[in-house]
């Protein structure tokens, strides 16, 4: 995964990991939506990694 894919994966996580504890405090719901956005675009980072090193022309022959 190219470094720039991978700020952006981890910065989109950050933002919704910081909406996700702004939002506890004032509605639960919200903060439900947030996390499980959170959690969704940690696994979609996990999902691109793999797809892409599968797709990686192996080095060794």
């Amino acid at each position: 995964m190219s470094k720039t894919l991978s700020l952006f994966f981890a910065i989109a996580s950050i933002v919704l990991m910081l909406a996700t504890a702004f939002s506890l405090s004032h509605n639960g719901w919200l903060a439900l939506l947030f996390g499980v956005l959170t959690l969704g675009m940690t696994g979609a980072g996990f999902v691109v990694k793999a797809k892409l090193r599968r797709n990686r022309p192996d080095s060794n022959g």
